[in-house]
């Protein structure tokens, strides 16, 4: 939903000059090019967060487990992990949520959309799916601040006298991946595939050299181990189970990056590089602390022969940088649809490259992510106190998730209640173990991630509640067209040269922004477009994307649909409005747009005056409506009135 003069934006035509390695049809971006190619791309991408997790994860574990641990508390925390890594991430994601997408994207807005498109509404899904994505963006602000610590912790190894230096390094290096976002990543993105490559291969050989030192952990493939630890170390293992789950914090970006690069080339590059290189560098660390290692500093690190300790550390820097890279370009993405779906203001949002769509910057969730994650950076101060922290959102993320799998196995898939059940059930059960053990870090810092998903999800209400109270105005108020048409011959309506675009949302009648301004100005256009965009449940629209009619002469009614992934541009619209029968002059277009300012009801029936004084502020900053569906500034006309919600 949107205002009036602030519609949900038109979709783009087939770009002529698109990029290499991508098709289109009818607006759709398609996925092409090698397999390897593809694969390498999503190296760099989609794996980030869950490939550096080796770096905090067993410490993590081995530290909750107590002092010393023993080789059954070894083997058995190293099961978990191992087996966490097959259940969520190989079999949850990578072989059913995987195929199950909304016109080829994935994550969990573009689920909730397809669920909530196929029942109307359904506002039960349509808040999980958005608390879904809150909490996302909560556990976002932690992962660059934990990941560059957790690398940069490695020069205490390298030399105890820099360990007064490694929180202002930490501090440095992220100033400096926030301030990089405006330029965009398109360069050196291109670098972030072969250098997580390389990053695979050492993990994996690292983890090898490990194996060598003590063979027997090998046994910890055994899920035997796991169970037995888990349901015989009391309420230790179940604190132990919030560590462990730190192995699959990046999972949920194998699901919701799909679209950039497809399915097969994810599930190929995490069942042959990905996943076994995590696998062998765990099972190192846990051979090196079952030979006698210290548990104390970084079990990683100690991997590393001396003469290569510090070239990983630089290495796993920068690792760790491409991964909050992803998270950073996954919140932009997340924030675009969530915008395009109606539930968060209109933000600037910049095209930093034609090479690939998702090369996108959103300014405000750029920094508002860098001051809470340098907040968290320095409040925290180290790994270990950051990843008591971590993991509670993607936790119950992934926990909404399922049950957003359950339903889609019922409806889309047509499984039987039993069947998707035992299924989903199963993923269910996991997820709510680990939810649980996670809850058990909220006075140690947990607290953090659930208090910045409310205030966004505090956010997406207040706008989508507000948007539904002004349209409701609206609605309340619509003349006809007939009578709009009879005034104009009736009052003698003076009809000068040129083209009126008018924006608007209203589907039928005359929308309100066409009314005042001939109220205001006694005068039309000779050529009038009554424009009206909707922002479909799907990514894509294909097929139907604009149907125009004409309601007099010299006057048409265009309705446009586009999908949560479109961009908006009005301009490219009018094109293939001419193509569809209309006359306009495109040449000499004026653009009408409507701006409301918010007041409150005078019977006392409208919204809450929080809500509603949230709502006049969200809107009195969100971007100008000609910079957002790219009007030429010097042609557009703004007609202002009060509308009381």
């Amino acid at each position: 939903m949107t205002t009036e003069g602030q519609t949900a934006p038109p979709p783009a035509p087939p770009n002529p000059q698109s990029p290499a390695g991508v098709a289109e049809d009818s607006g759709r971006p398609k996925i092409s090019g090698s397999l390897p190619l593809l694969s390498l791309a999503a190296l760099g991408v989609v794996f980030g967060d869950i490939g550096t997790s080796p770096l905090y994860t067993l410490k993590t574990v081995l530290n909750l487990a107590g002092d010393h641990p023993d080789a059954f508390t070894v083997l058995g925390s190293l099961s978990l992990v191992i087996w966490t890594l097959i259940i969520v991430t190989s079999i949850k994601y990578v072989t059913f949520a995987m195929r199950i997408d909304n016109d080829g994207e994935g994550g969990i807005l573009a689920l909730m959309s397809l669920l909530g498109a196929k029942g109307r509404g359904r506002p039960a899904i349509v808040a999980v799916g958005l608390l879904g994505a809150a909490l996302i963006y909560g556990d976002g602000a932690i992962t660059p601040a934990i990941s560059v610590l957790s690398a940069l912790e490695g020069l205490n190894i390298v030399a105890p006298a820099f360990k007064p230096y490694v929180l202002p390094a930490a501090v440095a290096v992220l100033i400096g991946l926030f301030a990089i976002q405006p330029m965009g990543t398109a360069k050196i993105g291109k670098a972030f595939g072969p250098i997580m490559a390389l990053w695979f291969v050492l993990i994996a050989a690292l983890g090898v050299w490990g194996i060598a030192q003590h063979p027997a952990v090998l046994w910890a493939i055994d899920p035997r181990h796991g169970v037995e630890y888990l349901f015989s170390g009391g309420f230790t293992s179940f604190l132990v189970l919030g560590g462990v789950f730190l192995c699959v914090t990046g999972a949920e970006a194998l699901y919701a990056d799909m679209g950039h690069f497809g399915a097969k080339p994810i599930r190929l590059t995490w069942s042959f590089l990905v996943f076994p290189a995590l696998v062998l560098n765990y099972a190192g660390q846990g051979a090196l602390v079952l030979s006698g290692a210290p548990t104390g500093d970084n079990i990683f690190f100690r991997l590393c022969p001396p003469v290569t300790l510090l070239p990983m550390v630089i290495l796993a820097t920068i690792a760790t940088i491409i991964a909050s890279q992803s998270i950073i370009t996954g919140a932009f993405s997340m924030t675009r649809q969530a915008i395009q779906l109606g539930w968060m203001p209109r933000l600037p949002i910049t095209q930093t490259s034609q090479a690939g769509y998702g090369q996108i910057y959103v300014g405000p969730v750029n920094w508002l992510l860098m001051l809470v994650t340098l907040g968290l950076t320095l409040g925290f101060g180290k790994s270990d106190n950051l990843a008591a922290a971590y993991g509670i959102a993607v936790s119950a993320t992934m926990l909404m998730t399922s049950a957003l799998l359950f339903i889609a196995m019922r409806e889309i898939w047509g499984w039987s209640v039993w069947a998707a059940g035992a299924v989903a059930g199963a993923f269910m059960v996991v997820d709510a173990g680990f939810v649980a053990a996670n809850f058990m870090k909220i006075a140690a810092g947990g607290y953090v991630p659930l208090v910045l998903a409310s205030l966004v999800y505090g956010v997406m209400w207040v706008w989508h509640s507000g948007t539904q109270a002004v349209t409701a105005r609206f609605l309340e108020h619509l003349m006809p067209i007939g009578d709009l048409l009879k005034q104009i011959t009736d009052q003698k309506v003076a009809r000068v040269p040129g083209t009126a675009v008018f924006l608007t949302r209203t589907q039928k009648d005359a929308p309100p922004v066409l009314v005042w301004h001939i109220k205001q100005n006694r005068a039309l256009h000779e050529r009038v477009l009554i424009l009206t965009s909707i922002v479909e449940a799907v990514p894509w629209v294909r097929h139907d994307v604009l149907k125009v009619d004409e309601v007099a002469p010299g006057m048409w009614r265009a309705t446009a649909r586009l999908g949560f992934m479109e961009r908006p541009d009005v301009p490219s619209l009018l094109r293939q409005a001419n193509g569809l029968g209309c006359k306009l002059k495109l040449d000499d277009v004026t653009y009408y747009v409507g701006h409301e300012t918010v007041v409150r009801r005078s019977d006392g029936q409208g919204l809450p005056r929080v809500v509603e004084n949230m709502y006049a502020y969200l809107q009195r900053n969100s971007v100008h409506v000609s910079d957002y569906f790219r009007l030429p500034t010097d042609s557009v006309v703004e007609l202002g009135r009060e509308i009381s919600i």
